[in-house]
């Protein structure tokens, strides 16, 4: 029996795109993505509106001198919850962060922050997601490294983890430090 040309054709065909597949759905951790922000200067937080009992998000605070992160979070967020924790060890260590809420019901967040606790030291309110736009934020949570002179230093997208804390940012947090 001889095969045909177009006989062989589906099965390679199938083999290519499952490779291709493989390949795309392979391509390392997502929070390792690059920013076109890192090493420029933070967007504005112009935008950010006050949230109910908190200190106000301003601009000044981003290049206030110190080293700070920027946390982009939401109350129907399921990795926000999870990482919380890992914020508020880091707040407690005196880690200035500052949050910003996105998309949310104010009295949800409110929910959020009285149940698990508030580790910011400010808080903004991006309710229809103009703000994230600028800081190039996609997906909930996002946190940046911010340097002290307002110089984003690392994005990471995804919930911060005591893994991700150890091996991604606190090794910003001290790049940030020496600039």
């Amino acid at each position: 029996m001889k095969l045909r040309p177009l006989m062989i054709l589906p099965p390679v065909l199938f083999f290519g795109f499952a490779m291709l597949a493989f390949v795309g759905m392979n391509r390392g951790d997502p929070g390792a993505l690059s920013s076109a922000l890192e090493g420029r200067m933070a967007p504005t937080l112009e935008a950010a509106q006050p949230f109910a009992g908190a200190p106000p998000l301003d601009d000044a605070v981003l290049t206030d001198g110190t080293v700070k992160l920027v946390n982009y979070w939401a109350s129907w967020c399921a990795p926000c919850r999870a990482e919380h924790p890992t914020l508020e060890r880091l707040a407690g260590e005196g880690l200035a962060i500052y949050g910003i809420n996105y998309k949310d019901d104010p009295a949800r967040a409110q929910g959020f922050l009285d149940e698990l606790g508030n580790p910011y030291a400010a808080l903004g309110a991006d309710p229809n997601g103009r703000m994230a736009i600028d800081w190039g934020v996609y997906g909930m949570p996002e946190t940046f490294v911010i340097a002290g002179d307002g110089t984003v230093v690392l994005r990471f997208a995804g919930p911060v983890t005591s893994r991700v804390l150890e091996d991604r940012i606190r090794p910003a947090l001290a790049e940030a430090a020496a600039r």
